[in-house]
């Protein structure tokens, strides 16, 4: 509240003299308990390209470790969604606590075969000489 963003007038275009030639308007804002808010609206893209770990024939997806960062989000947001499945499995086999998307927001399922499933151009185990063990985690009494 009581920033630009809010009040509106940031540059949108400049005009070729380097004055502002189209400005951004004034955002909606509402009081919520007590409190001043200003309302923006949502991110939607026309796809969303995610990886699962897991999923099942009916769209329900279940991402691995950092995976489960973004994913979910960026699979919400699209109008479509197309998801790369590593595991696909039958409706019933996920266990419902672990969905992190429900089958609702995707479109298209792309089941990969085991070795493209196991291509993950992105991982490489590095190990050089001269790295040393790490005691991260020790507990000293």
């Amino acid at each position: 509240m009581g920033t630009q963003v809010a009040e509106g007038g940031l540059p949108w275009r400049y005009a070729p003299d380097g004055s502002i030639a189209v400005a951004s308007p004034a955002k909606e804002s509402r009081t919520f308990d007590g409190r001043d808010h200003v309302l923006e609206h949502g991110i939607t893209t026309d796809y969303a390209l995610v990886r699962a770990w897991r999923g099942d024939t009916h769209g329900n997806l279940v991402f691995n470790k950092a995976a489960a960062n973004f994913n979910p989000l960026a699979s919400m947001a699209g109008r479509i969604t197309i998801a790369e499945v590593e595991e696909l499995v039958d409706p019933g086999a996920l266990d419902p606590v672990t969905i992190h998307v429900p089958g609702i927001f995707v479109q298209r399922i792309v089941a990969l075969t085991p070795g493209q499933a196991a291509d993950k151009r992105i991982e490489h185990l590095r190990i050089s000489a001269s790295s040393t063990p790490t005691t991260r985690g020790t507990v000293r009494a």
